[in-house]
């Protein structure tokens, strides 16, 4: 019995620590070196796909953003249009912190957003009150970002509910020149 216990929690373990996400520090000195300001300054677009926890295709969209900064403090204009022909809209207010992490907050946005970056990756995560059904759901959103040239990164956010992945979102963002 004794063998079956620790067999079991052995399991348990391995199963929780393998479904954790790395650290930030793991990406320390990967290319190119994401700098948040930098990235997010000026025009960008971004294109991407929604998925449901199946992973099953439920929206596509395209998103116009404009970035600028006063200091350490900036403001990205989110507009989003999705392929259903729904409109959103999300405006980020940044600060990037004297540690150099970053935080942000936006109306849908519960408190604030929390983020950091290392080598050529960025992660952040925060909740947000969504649109849903004629009221509106509180997920929690998991997001990293991807650089892979200086112009072009790609974001994968995992959406959750109590614990559960109920989403996907993928996008290519790229600064237009």
């Amino acid at each position: 019995m004794i063998k079956l216990k620790a067999l079991f929690i052995f399991a348990m373990v391995l199963l929780i620590t393998s479904c954790s996400a790395p650290d930030v520090d793991y990406y320390q000195g990967t290319e190119p070196k994401f700098d948040f300001k930098q990235f997010f300054s000026g025009e960008l677009k971004a294109y991407g796909v929604v998925q449901d926890h199946k992973g099953e295709l439920t929206r596509k969209l395209v998103v116009d953003m404009q970035a600028s900064w006063n200091g350490n403090q900036g403001v990205i204009d989110e507009q989003f249009v999705y392929d259903d022909g729904e409109t959103q809209t999300r405006v980020w207010y940044i600060t990037i912190n004297d540690d150099g992490s970053i935080t942000g907050t936006a109306s849908d946005v519960i408190g604030e957003a929390k983020g950091e970056s290392n080598g050529s990756v960025f992660h952040w995560t925060y909740s947000v009150e969504l649109p849903y059904d004629g009221s509106t759901l509180v997920v929690n959103f998991d997001d990293w970002m991807y650089l892979v040239t200086q112009s072009r990164l790609i974001n994968r956010t995992a959406i959750d509910k109590f614990g559960f992945e109920v989403g996907e979102v993928t996008l290519v963002i790229e600064k237009i020149e």
